[in-house]
This record gives structure tokens, sequence and C-alpha cells, in this order.
């Protein structure tokens, strides 16, 4: 089981968590991973610094055990970062940060570790944390490594610097995140990149929504984007209504089409992270995978995609500060 045999779709893990869910426990954790399973949207992924979310996903699976036993799912996680300013690179912590997430997951392997948002820390922390994890592939505890964070260019800085190194090598993934949506789409002009000149293996994109930027509820008040940016999402989200399609939906599809498939093909090499807080949300984005599967070349959809990009006008592909990272 490699990181190439990765589903289109990976349940997502944040929303386990506080920042998303005034009661995280009280979601269908167990439910949500049957069906995921059932339609071959057989991983997940999660991080320490998502809370509880690690436990809930460990709880879940061992009740699963009987129908879904280990082999049949990935499990993906993340080491570096515990909380909003609290992060720790040292190899020492990347290595007991593998061993909990281990026991929370109650297994005894992970099939991929990222080294989590790097943009917070200097690129050799970054390098040392990775040769901890790529001892730790090697010792058999986790089976692909990788980098996540939202600054895409100091992902493809990362991911060529670890391939150049020989106690790293060629990084099995990368996760970005809010740069392959509706608002910001420069995740997909770098993409050959990453598998031509880093030797990446896959590539995930997460936070689809923009961590709730492209939805019709109110954004989240912890998001980082400018209020202007926020103020033209909610235009765009209004004005899509007006013509009775919800931003959440197409922005999926979008995502899902720009991520997944490649001059009408189903690429392989990528995923998508979809958090989803209940089985309804699940539900909906199946249908939206679905929806895409049936007709993965929508004219009247592209011509939407174009109309949105123009409606966000300067604020199409507008970014925001993220660590050392300024823009």
């Amino acid at each position: 089981m490699t990181v190439e045999q990765f589903p289109p779709l990976i349940i997502g893990g944040s929303v386990f968590n506080h920042i998303y869910n005034s009661d995280p426990s009280s979601l269908p954790t167990t439910s949500i991973l049957d069906l995921a399973f059932e339609n071959g949207f057989n991983a997940i992924d999660s991080s320490p610094y998502y809370g509880p979310s690690e436990e809930y996903f460990g709880v879940a699976l061992a009740a699963l055990k009987q129908k879904w036993p280990r082999e049949s799912y990935y499990i993906c996680t993340k080491a570096g970062r515990y909380g909003a300013n609290d992060f720790d690179y040292s190899r020492k912590r990347v290595r007991a940060s593998v061993m909990q997430s281990l026991q929370r997951f109650q297994t005894t392997y992970l099939d991929l570790v990222y080294m989590h948002d790097i943009e917070f820390v200097e690129v050799d922390q970054v390098m040392g944390a990775l040769k901890e994890l790529r001892m730790l592939d090697n010792e058999g505890l986790i089976r692909a490594i990788g980098v996540s964070g939202y600054p895409i260019e100091l992902l493809y800085e990362v991911a060529l610097a670890a391939k150049n190194d020989i106690e790293i090598g060629p990084l099995d993934a990368i996760l970005s995140y809010s740069n392959g949506c509706l608002q910001n789409t420069r995740f997909f002009d770098v993409v050959d990149k990453f598998f031509s000149e880093c030797g990446v293996k896959r590539l995930m994109n997460g936070s689809i929504l923009s961590m709730s930027l492209l939805r019709s509820q109110s954004t989240h008040d912890f998001h980082p984007a400018s209020e202007a940016l926020k103020a033209k999402a909610k235009q765009v989200a209004a004005h899509l209504k007006e013509k009775g399609i919800e931003v959440a939906d197409l922005a999926t599809r979008f995502a899902m089409r720009k991520t997944l498939y490649v001059n009408g093909k189903l690429n392989n090499r990528s995923s998508v992270v979809l958090g989803v807080s209940n089985v309804h949300e699940l539900e909906l984005a199946l249908e939206n995978y679905s929806e895409v599967e049936r007709k993965v070349d929508n004219k009247e959809e592209e011509e939407l995609y174009g109309e949105v990009e123009r409606m966000f006008g300067k604020h199409f592909n507008e970014r925001w500060d993220s660590g050392r990272v300024k823009y």
C-alpha cells in the first residue's frame, strides 16, 4: 500500500476539532468513515493540531475493525504543530509525536506523515524533521513522508531541497491548502513542477472551500483573509444563490475537476481532502463527485467559473500572510 494507491477523496480531520465544531465529540465519526469507505474513499487525514481528531478517528476505526481491517484503509497525519503558536520540529519531538499518533489511532503504523505548516519554522528545521521522518519510514513505523503548508512556493522549495538531500530523497506527498479553489488557483499552475522537478509521488489539495470562505454561511472568525476578500466572497455567494447555485457545491466540483482530472481523464496522482462534519455533508460531497464523474467537461460550469473569477476581480488569487511568508 503506497501513496500512489490513495483514493481520489480523503476524509479530512480538521473539522473534528473545537475550532470548527463546538462539540466535536458529538460528530458521527464512525458513520462518516463507514460511508466513505463503502464508497471507496478509504483514507483519512488528521493532525495533533486538530485537538481530539486523532483520538476520535482511532475510536471509530476500532469500532469498525471487523468490517474494515487495518490494511483496508490509509491513515495520514502530521507532526510539528501542536497549537496556534506551538511548533516543535526537533527530531526528538517529531519521533514522540509519531509515537503518540500511533497510540491515538490504535495502530502499529501510519501510512503518511507530513511536517505540518512548514512556513512557521526555518527551512533547516524542516529538513532536520524530514530526516527523522525518513528514519521512522525506514523503521516501518510510517510508510511515506511529506510536508504541508499554505505558501505554494515554499512547498516547492522544500520538496526540491528534499529531493537533493541524500538523507531524505524525493518526498512522497505534498498537502497544499486554499491554493486550489474557486478563489485561488495557484496550485494548479505548479502541479507539473512538483512531479517532474521534485519527484513527488502524490499531491493533495485541501481546504477546497478555503476554510469557510466559499460558502453561503458566514466565514469563520479566525479566517486570515482580508475583510475586502471576505466581503467579495459573500457577494459571489449571493450572486450564485440568485441563480439557484450554492457556492460550496460549485467550489467543490471545481476543485474536484481541476485536481483529479487532466484532459478529461482521472490523473491518479492527486487527491482532494474533504472536511465533513456529518453524514449529510458527506453525501453531498459524494453527489458532487458523481456529478463530476458523469460530466468531467461541463461547459455551463466552466462559464460559471469564469464568471466567478471576474467577480473576484483583483481579489482573485489574493493570498494572506502565513508564518514567515508575507504577501
